[in-house]
């Protein structure tokens, strides 16, 4: 994190980052001293409403990052920036976006958190979009224009008021991760699989270290005593019950419960109830240490693209065994009437035989379980996710892979990504040719 003190000393010449929280209410005009250089500018956990007209000074700004601030109308400035490619407001007080505040070249938009209940049709004018961040809005439409974004690949639109997902969006050509839960439009989740899971009191349980924290929640390792058994270790996640990028901590919580069983699933072993804050909770089974992330997060660079390590690879048997186990637990959410919606390298974990599990149920959402052409387009737009995991995989194989099966998995993944969503094919039938 860098200083005001720092910027107005001249410090910071040259840098090409800026980050700085420091309860600003005014843009640092010293800012523009670094307009030869500056190409990401973090100004989240202020206290700004507003830019200056000539922010297009900063001639080689791609990235901006204004969180947490106090905006209620996202500043026309922004599309007078013609370099800028990233652009994040998330939990302002943002109401009015208008079409002169999208830059030419707009690849990522974050607006998560806000009070928006409009976007412009221009937002479907801007042909380098890929990545739509609208959780926790007041949405009650989409501007039909979006239609014409053929690189949208992921858009984030839980909790707000859509009454209906329209047809256009589930024909988008790319759109491979979709998150809409906690909208009027979203099946309910299965009750009886909600009332029929186990309740554990907080008094029973004690939390030990911290294993990870995500946008929703703390895992813990802790110790669960149940009345006359022996002490068991287990994971606890703790939800944080803010609105995150993909939606609602506890849409999440009941995705996982409604899941169900699965040998690609963790289990849960219960809800938990009576916290003295009233937070909600889960207990699961604690997983080996042998398990790990499969890829990290995508980064500012890769958009919507996992990032692997360079020294990653796998036997043929390995890689195969992951794409089986993933294909399976997609097939088996499918029939309880679940997207997963964040099908990802980095929310899979997986050990040195190729056992895998999925996590992170953030983005789940709930469709009907009836075959219909909506609940096909959207099981399909899933397909697709397993298609670019299946090509990550293919891309590191080293070892074990005939040529003739190379071709065949190369087909496969190709008819996954294919632009006419509901000529892919369905999990069960992904299931079907890679145990063949």
């Amino acid at each position: 994190m860098n200083t005001l003190a720092q910027l107005r000393a001249g410090h910071l010449t040259g840098i090409t980052r800026l980050d700085l929280a420091a309860g600003l209410t005014e843009f640092p005009r010293e800012i523009f001293d670094l307009a030869d250089s500056l190409e990401i500018l973090n100004l989240s956990g202020n206290a700004l409403s507003q830019l200056p007209d000539d922010l297009h000074r900063l001639g080689k700004l791609r990235i901006l990052f204004c969180s947490d601030n106090q905006f209620t109308e996202l500043p026309e400035c922004l599309g007078q920036c013609a370099q800028l490619t990233m652009v994040g407001f998330k939990a302002n007080r943002i109401t009015t976006v208008s079409g002169a505040a999208l830059p030419p070249l707009l690849r990522w938009l974050i607006l998560t958190d806000n009070r928006i209940d409009q976007l412009p049709t221009e937002l479907g004018e801007r042909p380098y979009l890929q990545k739509l961040m609208l959780a926790g809005n007041r949405l009650a439409a989409l501007p039909p224009s979006l239609a014409q974004c053929h690189r949208l690949e992921l858009i984030r639109i839980a909790a707000n008021r859509l009454t209906e997902l329209p047809q256009w969006l589930l024909t988008l050509p790319s759109l491979t991760w979709l998150a809409y839960a906690g909208n009027p439009l979203e099946t309910e989740a299965d009750a009886s699989a909600l009332a029929a899971t186990p309740t554990i009191a907080w008094r029973q349980l004690a939390l030990e270290q911290s294993l990870g924290e995500g946008a929703s929640g703390v895992i813990y390792r802790a110790q669960w005593q149940a009345l006359n058994t022996a002490p068991e270790t287990v994971a606890v996640k703790l939800y944080k019950g803010e609105m995150t990028s993909d939606g609602s901590p506890l849409h999440e919580m009941n995705a996982c419960i409604t899941a169900g069983l699965h040998p690609n699933l963790i289990p849960i072993k219960g809800r938990i109830v009576d916290h003295p804050q009233q937070q909600a909770g889960l207990v699961m089974q604690l997983i080996e240490p042998s398990y790990r992330n499969l890829a990290g997060l995508p980064s500012l660079a890769s958009c919507s693209r996992d990032v692997y390590a360079d020294d990653t690879r796998f036997s043929a048997d390995i890689a195969l065994r992951l794409a089986r186990g993933i294909a399976s637990v997609g097939a088996h959410l499918h029939r309880q009437g679940i997207t997963h919606g964040d099908l990802y390298g980095h929310n899979i974990l997986w050990n040195d035989h190729g056992d895998c599990l999925l996590g992170d149920f953030g983005a789940a959402s709930f469709h009907a379980t009836d075959d219909t052409p909506q609940t096909r387009a959207l099981q399909r737009l899933e397909v697709r996710a397993f298609g670019v995991l299946l090509g990550e995989l293919l891309d590191r194989i080293d070892t074990g892979l005939s040529p003739e099966q190379r071709a065949a998995l190369t087909e496969l993944q190709q008819r996954c990504c294919q632009a006419d969503v509901l000529a892919r094919p369905a999990f069960s039938e992904i299931e079907s040719l890679l145990k063949g």
